[in-house]
């Protein structure tokens, strides 16, 4: 006869099983690493310390300071004659663009993405620029819109999960505009490829509708596209808009060129106006007094096309700055002035979306930052525009855009002194995301 008192299997296995579920086993310490090099850039003072460290604890930054520091346990990476400084932030790129100016200009060159690449392979290829812009230093970004259905949340959340590698990520999914887009002319029966790229409205009410979708979608922000030609979103469908995405505690990046869309932009009250190549005091004035963000993606000077001179660069770089070039950057240099001198708040943003010869999206990126300098500003108020203006703007001020202590561990080491002159960006010799180390490209000799 069976002796119930004894017990079953069973029964042994489930009081082990509860004894293991109810026993919390305590995380794992997080990895401590110490950071050494030959300087360090504090971006909101503007000074520079010497013989520097940087102690990591897991993603967080937990000191920063000057001579020798030790942590028990610590792997310690001493980077020799580098400047280390926060990771770089673009607040206006594309990464599931990539057009090739053999092809033409913009229309050329949409109409063959939007027609041609599935989702997936523009995934795909937004992978591979957002390790380009990581490796070039760029740890953050906001992508702006011309990543056909969703693929820039999907790039975001493929970073995020860990299955690629890139920048922290804020998206916009579709751009809204009014008809068309940003295409150029399209026969009737092609026009069902403008709502892959564009979410048109002609109506305040359709605007709110876009702006809801939009959200659905996975959209960190609303990117408008204010003017295409004479194609223009009305002041009262751009306040709806904001409105719209403010009730939810969202922010609007509005594309605007010109006196009359910079001006529906300024006055509807978004948070960033992009591009603004041409802009009246008027508008300036408004934006100082709004606190209105200018992201101003200028070109060096020695990129654009020169009359009779091989280009550096293919000259459907940008559509609005093929006619005079030089004019062009005369004109966009002085309105950077003005807008500085009025106490316009300037962020950086490439707006990279061509294939430039010779140039990883990242480096090619990162040419804006000379353009600034360029045009007067000071190289540690440029690299201000990189750092804690823009991550101001993305509203993440409090988590990056300086080496501080209880921010993330966004850190990039450069060849150089940056303080004195930006083109030292371009020489990124160490990367650090969330306190891992990027693994960069082998240099050549």
């Amino acid at each position: 006869m069976r002796d119930i008192r004894r017990p079953t299997t069973l029964a042994i296995l489930i009081a082990a099983f509860a004894t293991s579920a109810g026993a919390q086993t305590p995380p794992p310490a997080p990895t401590t690493t110490v950071l050494r090099a030959a300087r360090l850039l504090d971006v909101k003072t503007g000074t520079m310390t010497n013989d520097a460290f940087v102690i990591v604890e897991g993603a967080m930054i937990k000191s920063v300071g000057s001579g020798v520091a030790t942590a028990p346990g610590a792997k310690i990476i001493d980077l020799g004659n580098v400047t280390l400084l926060p990771g770089l932030i673009d607040t206006h790129t594309h990464l599931l663009q990539n057009y090739n100016g053999r092809l033409g200009g913009d229309d050329e060159n949409m109409l063959n993405t939007v027609a041609t690449m599935s989702p997936a392979a523009r995934a795909l290829l937004g992978a591979k620029m957002a390790r380009e812009d990581l490796e070039a230093g760029i740890t953050a970004v906001r992508d702006l819109g011309n990543s056909g259905w969703n693929g820039d949340v999907a790039l975001k959340d493929a970073i995020t999960r860990g299955y690629v590698v890139g920048p922290r990520m804020q998206v916009s999914t579709r751009a809204i505009s009014a008809a068309g887009g940003q295409f150029g002319s399209l026969q009737p029966a092609a026009q069902a490829l403008i709502e892959q790229e564009y979410a048109v409205v002609s109506t305040p009410e359709e605007a709110r509708r876009a702006v809801r979708q939009a959200f659905y979608d996975g959209a960190d922000l609303i990117k408008v596209i204010v003017n295409t030609g004479p194609r223009v979103v009305s002041l009262e469908e751009m306040k709806a808009i904001v409105e719209e995405a403010k009730r939810v505690g969202k922010r609007v990046a509005a594309h605007a060129i010109g006196d009359t869309a910079t001006r529906i932009a300024a006055e509807a009250g978004v948070n960033s106006i992009e591009h603004a190549y041409t802009v009246p005091d008027v508008v300036l004035k408004m934006m100082a007094d709004k606190g209105i963000f200018l992201v101003a993606t200028d070109y060096p000077a020695e990129f654009y096309v020169d009359a009779g001179n091989e280009p550096n660069m293919p000259a459907e770089k940008r559509a609005e700055r093929i006619k005079g070039a030089s004019g062009f950057v005369k004109s966009s240099a002085e309105r950077l002035t003005r807008a500085t001198k009025m106490g316009v708040k300037v962020a950086f943003g490439s707006d990279e979306y061509y294939n430039v010869p010779g140039y990883t999206r990242g480096q090619a990126s990162l040419l804006t930052l000379q353009a600034y300098q360029d045009a007067g500003m000071s190289p540690i108020d440029v690299i201000r525009t990189a750092t804690m203006n823009a991550a101001d703007l993305m509203g993440v001020g409090s988590r990056v855009g300086s080496l501080e202590t209880n921010k993330l561990a966004d850190i990039i080491a450069v060849e150089g002194d940056p303080s004195k002159d930006v083109k030292a960006l371009r020489n990124t010799r160490f990367v650090m995301k969330d306190g891992k180390v990027i693994q960069l490209p082998s240099r050549t000799p």
